[in-house]
Parts: C-alpha cells; sequence; structure tokens
C-alpha cells in the first residue's frame, strides 16, 4: 500500500470524530442514526478499524456530507460547477446546489405567456425570491403579485401555482426543503 493511500485511511477516524462532534452527537445517537454499532463507531475512530464503503455510506448520509468529505478525497478536474436545466410545467430550474437532501436551491425562469394549469402539491417547504420581473402567486385561495426585490415563504402542500403576472419573463431565486425544512429560522425577543 503507497504511503499517500495509507496517510488517507489514518486521517478518516480523526475526521470522523471531529464531525460527530461538531454536529453535537454522541456515539450512541450516531449508531441509532446509522445502524452501526457503538463499537465500531469508536474502532473508526480511532483507527482501530479500517473504514469501509459499506460504514462510510450511512456516515455521509446522517452528515448529510459527500463521501468525498468524509475520506478527505482531494478535489479534482474542473473547479467550475457546471449547472444542467431541467424544464418541468412549461418553467426552466437551474439547479444552484448539488448536495444530496437538505434545501436545494434553484434560479427558476418562468417564460412570457404561461398558461394556468392545475394546481401542484407536493411535500416539501419553499422559500422564493423575485429578481426580476413580475410573479404571479396562486396559494390556496390567495392570489398575489409579487414585482423584484419581495419574497413569499409557503408548504408545498398547499395548492400553488408559479407564473408572470404580466405576461413577461420573471427569474426566481427558489430555497426548496423537500423534507419539509424551512429556508431559515426567525428568532424570538426575550
Amino acid at each position: 500500500m503507497s504511503d499517500d493511500f495509507a496517510d488517507v485511511l489514518d486521517a478518516v477516524g480523526p475526521r470522523l470524530r471531529a464531525l460527530r462532534r461538531h454536529r453535537g452527537l454522541t456515539l450512541a445517537q450516531l449508531a441509532a442514526a446509522t445502524g452501526i454499532s457503538e463499537s465500531t463507531l469508536s474502532r473508526l475512530e480511532s483507527g482501530r478499524r479500517r473504514a469501509t464503503l459499506e460504514l462510510l455510506l450511512p456516515l455521509a448520509r446522517v452528515h448529510d456530507v459527500p463521501l468525498d468529505d468524509l475520506v478527505g478525497a482531494p478535489r479534482t478536474g474542473d473547479p467550475r460547477i457546471h449547472l444542467t436545466p431541467v424544464h418541468r410545467h412549461g418553467m426552466t430550474f437551474v439547479p444552484l446546489s448539488g448536495r444530496p437532501g437538505g434545501l436545494q436551491a434553484y434560479k427558476m425562469l418562468v417564460p412570457a405567456g404561461l398558461r394556468e394549469p392545475d394546481h401542484q402539491v407536493h411535500a416539501g417547504y419553499e422559500w422564493l425570491h423575485v429578481l426580476h420581473g413580475r410573479l404571479r402567486l396562486v396559494l390556496g385561495e390567495h392570489d398575489l403579485v409579487l414585482p423584484a426585490g419581495e419574497s413569499a415563504e409557503f408548504a408545498t402542500t398547499v395548492p400553488h401555482w408559479l407564473g408572470s403576472a404580466d405576461g413577461k419573463p420573471v427569474e426566481l431565486l427558489i430555497l426548496f426543503g423537500r423534507q419539509g425544512e424551512r429556508a431559515h429560522l426567525r428568532a424570538r425577543a426575550r
């Protein structure tokens, strides 16, 4: 085994321990979340057990980090983000985040003259901000017009539709939590 490879494997344990502590988790809590025994997790963190894919995958999922981050893999290739637009319901969504799970960020382009289809309902929570144009947001019984610079947030379990308020294109920034995560928390005054 090359020295570089051995160094990478030796660094996995301390990286796992630091990540667990940073998240404020005990070994027992992490064991319950991953299905990996406390003793195995302890041996991984101390370096007495080598990490395997079967152990790292649930850890990456629970910590919501790419597998590369757990093993300290060097960044490779082109550092630029290559965005692949997705077309749905006549609109274009450009994903701005690539991490699995959690909040997802999108730039959304609403074309001019988009007709109002049936309202959508799906799991999640959405926060949006109008970058350019005038957005028509139909949310349940509400029919709202948001000009550039305004924002809205709502549970996507409420029937909703987004379109142009004036027949011109609209650009939005959207933060969407598929599991109902909110984009921000409000602090309460004491």
